[in-house]
């Protein structure tokens, strides 16, 4: 390392962000140290931008190239990678099921209790770093996150249930619905009929662009979008808006042996047994981010669909301009899927 020193952004709540200095870390046993090269915004980075962040540099969807390594860390100086973001114990009945997701014991988090992506620099574990191949653009890396491993999960969640599935409705067109709806092409069968809705008419054409079947409900009511589209009752439906209304407005209009997953936070769910969950043998399940194995899967999806998944990232800032990023991707007119704020 030629620099000791690097300027990291300071989030101190209001949404206002500023740079201070501060000296690179030494990675440590088992440790790698990431230069950081892009991080995409979460709907989950709110609290941080007006709120502040005290503890850490924030930055959790993050992909970069290790540049040093501690004793005995895996992979190599110059490996190019994204970093999964909980640091898992490997210990638990959780993990020893490969189940990462539902650790027990977590160490921590990356970027919302220790320092993140936003860091020119920073400091992993070594099994949380997952290497691409040459192909895949280190931007694009990213997308294996909250893009592709919250959406494959979710879908892989709904078939645990349902082995024939024909036909998904996805709520909410923002960055994680535009997630579930690619990766519910990539993982049912590209050509099965996707209805995706939003109350914004602006984040519906990319939807379109993408293959699904968008529902503006804005103008309409979800039966009559569903209607529109010739599709009687979707036999999934994944919820990213986290609003009960939604979530019940889905759950009605599921087939037999529907499944609703829940993935956006939020609200609740009020049901009934009868009619809502009894006789048509309906399902409610939750899904929470993804496990680190399914990244392998995931990541030779993204190598044969690089084109596809990265029209999912619309904006890229530089990130001295991270304030700005912010700003655009939390206006209630925002234009944006994925933003990528990368590093020079």
């Amino acid at each position: 390392m030629k620099n000791e020193f690097m300027n990291v952004p300071i989030f101190s709540g209001d949404g206002k962000v500023h740079f201070e200095e501060r000296k690179i870390p030494t990675p440590g046993d088992n440790q790698l140290l990431i230069q950081a090269k892009a991080n995409l915004l979460c709907g989950s980075d709110r609290n941080q931008f007006y709120n502040g962040s005290p503890q850490c540099i924030p930055g959790h969807e993050g992909a970069g190239v290790i540049v040093e390594k501690g004793k005995n860390a895996k992979f190599e100086i110059g490996m190019k990678g994204a970093v999964y973001l909980y640091d898992y114990c490997h210990k638990c009945r959780s993990c020893q099921l490969g189940l990462t997701n539902q650790c027990l014991h977590k160490n921590c988090d990356y970027g919302f209790n220790v320092d993140g992506a936003f860091c020119e620099y920073y400091l992993v574990n070594d099994y949380v770093f997952f290497p691409v191949d040459e192909s895949v653009d280190v931007i694009n890396a990213t997308l294996l996150l909250d893009v592709m491993g919250t959406g494959g999960h979710a879908s892989k969640r709904a078939q645990l249930i349902h082995k024939d599935i024909q036909s998904v409705l996805i709520n909410g067109a923002g960055p994680i619905g535009l997630g579930l709806l690619a990766m519910s092409k990539l993982t049912f069968a590209k050509d099965l009929p996707v209805l995706i809705n939003d109350v914004k008419s602006s984040r519906l054409p990319l939807a379109e662009k993408m293959g699904g079947l968008p529902i503006d409900l804005s103008k309409q009511s979800l039966e009559e979008g569903i209607e529109q589209h010739g599709i009687k009752n979707p036999d999934v439906a994944i919820d990213a808006t986290g609003k009960a209304i939604a979530r019940k407005n889905a759950l009605n209009v599921l087939a037999k042996r529907g499944v609703l997953v829940m993935v956006g936070n939020g609200e609740g769910l009020e049901f009934e047994q009868y009619p809502d969950m009894g006789a048509p043998e309906r399902s409610i399940l939750g899904s929470e981010y993804f496990s680190y194995n399914e990244m392998e899967a995931n990541h030779e999806l993204l190598k044969n669909n690089q084109e596809y998944l990265s029209q999912i990232i619309t904006h890229e800032y530089k990130i001295k301009d991270v304030q700005k990023s912010y700003e655009h991707f939390f206006s209630p007119d925002s234009d944006a899927g994925k933003i990528a704020v990368v590093h020079n």
